[in-house]
């Protein structure tokens, strides 16, 4: 159920020549590296002005029955990562997706960019190379994210507080250690406040037995709109994405240097039309996330399952339970697991991760992992703070795939770091990992199809690492004001368009309707309360292949994530 100021925006939009289809209905690094890398493109259009196909020509380029050198099946941070790395190499590349780009794991994580300070704590005590190496490369790829979409990202200072003595030398040396594996590439230096000042930085905290805190610096991202950047980018270097097109089947061919059967394309349905269509691909690249091993049994039924799901599960509260720049950490939890008290968008986001869980399209988090959440917050925060469950705007469960390593010895152990696995008819599968490195192992998993696919044959290396993404190109600190200044918006919607659509939020300004009052000139909200306007439903249907409401309310524009009630009150 949507809002009546929802409906309105989208009749609004449909009446402007827009259609859209209900629910029902089927660190900055500077622009001029920017340039230099897109000049390894020959044919990359200018990203300042570049605008990206609508979804009915990209299903008819789909079905014009030509050979992909790359199919990408699945549109979530992975997807989308590989997508954008196959046709930065200027290999002609292809992706489909189920439901809507970033419509599920992707778009219910922790909000974080993070390199994982308990994996380095794991790594050090169990003197774990893997998870060092992990916690290495997402440190890497922390600051490139920061950089390449500094509209969808921001670093964010996390408090972790100490209750007893002795921990300040033993959580000091290892966020110490943090700030060291990430080097050059380490955010702003981690720091130790006293009692005192540790409640004037987050006057919530609990204060009897507080010793102090420590702060260190992580990011932190909108989740949803990043994938969705990285999707548009991929578009922009000449790949064609379609989402709600399903995959029905893997169309194998005999190869004639071996003679086995290998996988060289897809039989797809439209899933808003029905149309069934093939689409044929040199490689074939399977990053489904938790869906995993359902493509791997399309390949071979007998396939043994890789993808074991973890639930992560999150809570959304009022904005004073925390302060406006600084989140939490509770390293240990009563059952080992930890939570992150953060900030976000104008409210406080509450969750813990890890919890095994079946695969569901739709996950929804248990009452029993609310209320443990709730408890766990209790006891951080002062007891003038009244913890109550009715303050629980909004919760999402997220399945993360964490997997086994087919090839390891020890199949049963589950890797946090992510797979590649190549099967004998050549479909090459992604898996695990963490959003964070989604563009390490895109660029990984592309390195393997060229190696496994002869017939592949880029004309340029990756050139992702530094490249910024769509919207990013134009964007400033002082966008915000130029929106104000120019076109009459609200001071808080202009901050808010700023940060979801980088350069590109002067188009979207320029569909803004008039208020009818003398300020703000345009931009009528769809909810009083949120920052969300109409002509954001607009640009998502013209511009970001958005075709159900549940797309524009809650992929687009996150307004479930940020209080559910929203979506169904006028």
């Amino acid at each position: 159920m949507f809002t009546l100021r929802t409906s309105c925006a989208l009749a609004g939009a449909a009446a402007a020549g827009v259609t859209i289809c209900s629910d029902r209905q089927k660190l900055f690094a500077p622009q001029t590296h920017a340039h230099s890398v897109a000049l390894m493109n020959p044919n990359a259009p200018d990203p300042l002005t570049w605008k990206n196909r609508s979804r009915t020509e990209e299903m008819a380029s789909l079905q014009k029955n030509e050979e992909y050198d790359l199919l990408v099946i699945g549109g979530g941070a992975t997807g989308t990562g590989v997508a954008l790395d196959s046709a930065s190499r200027g290999l002609k590349t292809a992706l489909l997706e189920r439901e809507d780009f970033a419509s599920g794991t992707s778009a219910r994580s922790t909000k974080l960019i993070h390199g994982g300070v308990r994996y380095l704590q794991n790594a050090i005590m169990k003197l774990d190379r893997e998870q060092y190496g992990l916690v290495k490369e997402a440190l890497h790829e922390r600051a490139n994210l920061l950089r390449i979409a500094p509209h969808l990202s921001s670093p964010l200072p996390i408090m972790l507080p100490v209750y007893r003595w002795w921990q300040v030398p033993y959580f000091y040396a290892g966020i110490k250690m943090y700030d060291l594996v990430a080097g050059r590439k380490c955010i702003k230096r981690s720091y130790f406040l006293s009692k005192k000042k540790a409640l004037e930085r987050f006057p919530m905290l609990k204060k009897d037995k507080l010793v102090g805190a420590i702060v260190y610096y992580d990011g932190q991202q909108n989740d949803s709109r990043m994938c969705l950047a990285i999707a548009l980018s991929a578009a922009r270097e000449g790949a064609t994405l379609a989402n709600y097109t399903e995959v029905l089947e893997l169309i194998k061919v005999k190869d004639e240097a071996t003679g086995k059967m290998v996988v060289r394309g897809v039989r797809a349905v439209d899933r808003m039309t029905g149309d069934e269509f093939v689409v044929r691909a040199k490689c074939v690249v399977n990053a489904t996330g938790p869906f995993t091993d359902s493509v791997r049994r399309m390949d071979d039924q007998e396939r043994t399952a890789i993808c074991q799901p973890s639930a992560g599960v999150h809570i959304v509260l009022p904005a004073y339970y925390s302060p406006a720049s600084t989140g939490l950490l509770d390293p240990a939890t009563s059952d080992g697991r930890i939570i992150f008290f953060l900030p976000w968008q104008g409210r406080t986001i509450a969750g813990t991760t890890d919890s095994p869980t079946a695969i569901t399209d739709r996950p929804q988090p248990a009452e029993e992992d609310i209320q443990f959440i709730l408890n766990e917050i209790r006891h951080y925060l002062s007891p003038d703070v009244n913890v109550r469950r009715g303050d629980v705007l909004a919760a999402w469960s997220g399945l993360r795939p964490l997997v086994s390593d087919p090839s390891s010895k020890n199949t049963a152990s589950l890797s946090r770091n992510h797979v590649i696995d190549v099967s004998d008819s050549r479909l090459i599968t992604i898996a695990g990992g963490k959003w964070t490195t989604y563009r390490s192992m895109a660029q990984d998993t592309v390195n393997r199809a060229v190696k496994v696919c002869p017939s592949l044959r880029p004309a340029r290396p990756s050139a992702t690492d530094g490249m910024l993404l769509h919207g990013a190109h134009g964007y400033t600190p002082l966008l915000s004001i130029r929106l104000a200044q120019d076109y009459g918006l609200d001071g808080e919607v202009c901050e808010h368009l700023s940060q979801s659509y980088g350069d590109r939020s002067l188009e979207v300004a320029k569909l803004a309707s008039l208020t009818g009052l003398r300020w703000p000139v345009i931009g009528r909200r769809l909810v009083g309360e949120f920052p969300y306007i109409e002509a954001e439903v607009r640009y998502a249907v013209r511009n970001e292949m958005a075709l159900t409401a549940v797309d524009v309310i809650a992929n687009r524009l996150h307004v479930q994530v940020g209080d559910a009630q929203a979506v169904g009150d006028d």
